[in-house]
């Protein structure tokens, strides 16, 4: 019997309408309109910075995105409910007398307002997948400025671009068709079954051959999708992790399970999937849901048997009892990859074999092997930037607002004809740190404005040698470079202030400069200084009303509104940090963790490396970057994984006016060069950059040590070797902290560490590797930053076995272990702590140093006395040359002479802090304390005044009895000999000061 009729629908009366209506408008309004203001302000800030077209490319690349996959999934959705509709049974029977249909007055509802079920619903399931797709702009771009490689894979012979740029266009399109047909399927299910063409009363309920047929043609659809995304599949083998997630062999890329039996496998189903979808098709016609039933389980239990079962079998039966041999191949495309994608493939593997010595002491070396190592000799860095922040806080932070980085940086700079490495901190305004009235909306936003000026000290030395009872000595030799003195790195007074800094990175941190004259606050320019007023182009005009308004609404902030300091001349400048400001420019780029400033042509820039990465690369290894970057001075934070990466390209963002500018430094990048398709004029070429910047370009910490964890794998290059681990290599702990994070890499001035290479001074960052599970030294790495070899690497690979009675090279923690155990570090520690004064003693960074054929250990030691103003003081130097002689001593020449005992040193030979030897003119540092006069011991060849003889001889004497003293427990000859000592340095220092001013470092 037929439906009864329709029963009438409840009409919303106009009252409820409008109401209706109304809180429609106010909710898009108050949605809606927070998200235009944003947009606008974004839009204002890439103007200013004259990267609009960056802003306009991204901005419409979304609008296009999200227009087609509206349309693709509104179309298609209502394209079948009006299919659903119109095939729908003119009558709907009800089986059983009295029975009622359980859908109809859902059925009534719509049937009187079709078209706002026919509109609404796939309007909104449009909006919600505009939404979603506009977000993958990145994908889009790159598959349509896609650039080749230059290089093919090795199993089907593609370029790599079809994989890193085309294949994830080309997956990205199937999942969103995958999604609308699933969307379109279960609408279509619903509306059928709602107009009657799907019936379950009954017992076998009821399909219409329009609804069987319309469904069917969708699943057809469906498994035709899934045939493709098998063909997909294949090319997804090589980047395969299967040895990884198996816990085997850990490598990257297709196996040998994966070559011969899940392709073979995928070209099956994909066969399979065709017959399957063809059935389907068929049921239009042959209206027998049977025959595609049967093609659809066939589909299922292929890919269980051929899609999972036969690799699992061959992996367990033929695989892993002959690994070895099967995946030779597989490592051998895998190591190739790898170091392809991560810039290894011209790295420089050096045996080098130092003369290590037995127990017994120090092998001869060669005077002229000594002498060829002064490039490294004469810059030995004893200054840690890791534990000198509360040092520079202290003596030169000025006032409670002004703040350094926590890690303070490395750099070099020209003195003369001579380089030198600092060690800098910029002296930013600190918005966090105000107190008090400081607070206030006025003092925080027109008042402290800006941070002044940048600090500087010589990382190879100190002001003075410090001791037991002095607070001055042990510090930096500081020197200030801000607005009112140029200092040693002749700064501009405008360069030198601090408008944009790695402190300014709040959402509230934005500050409004300029203003009417004599009613805006006059902004703070330093203690003693007279106020000043900014004068650079940075920032987005407050000119008008609207453009108040605007900004009002989008801090919140009523004060920007109704301020009458603010005028027609006021800007407001936001985005202040660098990191920030670059990411924003080139949100393609994954920018260094660390930018740093450096004084170029006057005005003091931060620079920042920008990385191009990709998630994948066949057959390479997928890095962890959160991980592989992690160390003892930063802790492993979330950052994703990659499989590419490259240091393109270098930014630099003005302190001052916020001028950002991005420079190509790896013309050969494709990855870069497809990104500077998408936004062309954004990064300027290589040839752009001035001579004065490159020379403080400095290869970055991140990428350096995703490159060091790599190379403890990929320097072993027979497959058979890296399946079985041999010759594997581990990053060592850091023996400085407490933490069992891994040892950092530092940056400094030292010789080209290749055997043979001309003694030239190289600033580079190195890093030391252990063997795998032993705490031995195998491996010594560096890279340069020298702009003519930048980025060049150099391996020195250490014997593994040494014969006799010779002992290897020593990792960080085995030497680290012998300093702190040693006589002469505990004598030289031992009137510290006598001198009644509660102090914390800390261990600055432990440096490796390939010097004449050998390796030199020197690390530096401070003390911070237990009181409420205390900072790290350099207190003394730990210096020792292979497993010989422990040298210590309150300055880096005194451990180096003691170190080096027995070991001839050639005269001429100048070492840090002291200057010149006698045969030598004496080239003094400016802005810096230095020294001269000879070695202040009895090296050979050196000749020593009679007083300073007199005064060496005294300290050792001393030092000898209060070790005898110290072993016999005799507390009144301790005493004595202390008291020797105490008068034996003091004869010293006068010995050397009335020869040269004091002595650093």
């Amino acid at each position: 019997m037929a439906n009864r009729p329709p029963t009438a629908t409840p009409q919303l009366s106009r009252r409820t309408k409008t109401l209706l209506i109304v809180a429609a408008v106010a909710l898009v309004v108050l949605l809606g309109g927070a998200r235009l203001v944003d947009v606008y302000v974004d839009w204002a800030w890439f103007g200013e910075v004259g990267f609009r077209g960056v802003f306009t490319t991204i901005l419409w690349t979304r609008v296009l995105q999200f227009v087609v996959a509206a349309l693709l999934m509104g179309g298609l959705l209502a394209l079948n409910l009006v299919i659903a509709y119109r095939v729908r049974p003119v009558f709907v029977p009800v089986a059983g007398a009295g029975a009622e249909d359980p859908v109809a007055r859902y059925r009534t509802v719509v049937l009187a307002r079709p078209r706002w079920f026919a509109i609404g619903i796939p309007a909104v399931v449009a909006l919600i997948a505009g939404l979603s797709a506009q977000a993958d702009w990145q994908t889009v771009q790159l598959f349509l400025n896609s650039t080749p490689f230059g290089v093919e894979d090795p199993v089907f012979g593609h370029d790599i671009s079809f994989y890193v740029f085309q294949l994830p266009f080309y997956r990205w399109l199937l999942s969103w068709l995958f999604v609308a047909i699933a969307v379109s399927f279960v609408a279509a299910l619903v509306a059928h079954y709602l107009f009657g063409g799907i019936r379950l009363a009954g017992r076998n309920g009821a399909v219409a051959p329009a609804a069987r047929a319309h469904l069917a043609v969708l699943v057809g659809t469906f498994v035709l999708f899934k045939a493709v995304a098998y063909f997909f599949d294949r090319y997804e083998l090589l980047f395969s992790d299967r040895k990884a997630a198996e816990g085997g062999a850990n490598f990257f890329g297709a196996t040998y399970t994966d070559l011969n039996a899940a392709m073979p496998a995928k070209l099956i189903l994909l066969i399979i999937a065709l017959i399957c979808a063809a059935a389907f098709f068929s049921a239009v016609v042959l209206r027998n849901l049977q025959i595609p039933a049967i093609a659809l389980a066939l589909l299922v239990l292929s890919s269980v048997l051929v899609g999972a079962a036969w690799p699992a079998v061959l992996e367990q039966f033929s695989v892993r009892p002959n690994a070895i041999d099967r995946e030779a191949d597989s490592i051998s495309r895998n190591i190739a990859a790898t170091r392809q994608a991560f810039a290894l493939n011209n790295v420089g593997v050096i045996p080098y074999a130092p003369q290590v010595a037995s127990a017994a002491g120090n092998a001869a070396v060669p005077p002229q092997d000594v002498a060829n190592s002064q490039a490294t000799l004469n810059n030995i860095r004893i200054q840690d930037p890791s534990r000198l922040n509360r040092t520079f806080a202290v003596q030169q932070q000025l006032t409670n607002f002004y703040a350094f980085s926590p890690q303070l940086d490395i750099d070099r700079y020209p003195i003369g004809d001579q380089r030198q490495d600092f060690v800098l901190a910029a002296r930013e305004i600190n918005p966090d740190a105000l107190i008090g009235n400081q607070q206030d909306w006025i003092n925080r936003h027109l008042v402290y404005t800006h941070g002044q000026g940048i600090v500087s000290a010589p990382a190879d030395r100190v002001n003075v040698p410090s001791n037991a009872e002095a607070s001055q000595g042990g510090l930096p030799a500081f020197d200030v470079s801000d607005s009112s003195n140029p200092g040693p790195f002749n700064i501009s007074p405008d360069g030198a202030r601090i408008y944009y800094g790695e402190f300014l990175g709040g959402t509230d941190d934005y500050a409004i400069v300029g203003g009417n004259p004599g009613l805006a606050p006059r902004e703070f320019d330093g203690p003693g200084r007279p106020a000043s007023a900014y004068t650079g182009p940075g920032g987005v005009s407050l000119g008008n009303w609207a453009q108040r308004l605007i900004f009002a609404a989008a801090y919140g902030e009523r004060n920007i509104l109704f301020n009458g300091s603010i005028g027609s001349d006021s800007r407001i400048i936001y985005n202040r940090t660098p990191i920030e400001r670059v990411e924003k420019v080139a949100p393609w780029l994954r920018t260094d963790v660390d930018p740093y400033p450096a004084v170029v042509d006057g005005r003091l820039q931060w620079i920042v490396d920008g990385y191009t990465t990709l998630p994948r690369y066949p057959y390479a290894q997928q890095v962890d970057l959160g991980q592989a970057t992690s160390d003892s001075l930063r802790p492993a934070t979330p950052a994703g994984s990659a499989g590419y990466m490259r240091n393109s390209v270098k930014a630099t963002v003005d302190a001052y006016s916020g001028e950002v500018k991005l420079y190509q430094i790896d013309e050969q990048d494709p990855v870069l060069k497809t990104w500077m398709g998408v936004f062309p004029d954004v990064v300027r070429p290589a040839s752009e950059i001035s001579p004065s910047l490159r020379a403080h370009f400095r290869y970055p910490e991140d990428i350096f040590k995703v490159q060091r964890e790599l190379l403890t794998r990929y320097h072993v290059e027979n497959p058979r070797d890296f399946f079985s681990t041999q010759n594997f290599w581990t990053i060592p702990e850091d023996p400085t902290r407490e933490s069992n994070a891994s040892i950092p890499p530092y940056y400094l001035l030292a010789g080209d560490p290749r055997p043979g290479a001309i003694p030239d001074t190289q600033f580079q960052m190195t890093s030391t590797l252990l063997a795998l599970s032993r705490p031995n030294l195998s491996a010594y790495m560096s890279v340069s930053s020298e702009p003519e070899t930048y980025g060049q690497m150099t391996v020195l690979e250490l014997p593994a076995q040494l014969t006799g009675d010779q002992r290897g090279p020593q990792g960080p923690q085995q030497v680290q272990a012998e300093l702190l155990t040693s006589n002469s570090v505990n004598q030289g520690l031992f009137p510290l702590r006598q001198s009644g004064t509660p102090v914390q003693v800390q261990y600055g960074n432990l440096l490796t140093l390939p010097v004449a054929g050998g390796l030199l250990y020197v690390e530096p030691i401070y003390v911070e006395r237990n009181a409420q103003t205390s900072f790290p003081q350099l207190f003394g130097v730990i210096a020792r040359f292979n497993n010989g002689d422990i040298g210590y001593a309150p300055t880096l020449q005194g451990a180096l002479q003691a170190a080096f005992q027995g070991v001839p040193l050639p005269p001429g030979l100048t070492v840090p802090g002291l200057g010149p030897t006698p045969s030598q003119p004496s080239q003094a540092t400016p802005g810096a304390n230095t020294g001269g006069g000879p070695l202040p011991s009895g090296v050979p060849g050196q000749a020593l005044s009679p007083e300073l003889s007199e005064a060496v001889t005294g300290m050792n004497d001393a030092l000898d009895r209060l070790a005898q003293a110290q072993a016999a427990r005799d507390y009144r000859g301790i005493g004595d000999a202390e008291a020797a000592l105490d008068a034996a340095i003091q004869r010293f220092r006068n010995a050397t000061g009335a020869a040269a001013t004091p002595t650093g470092g």
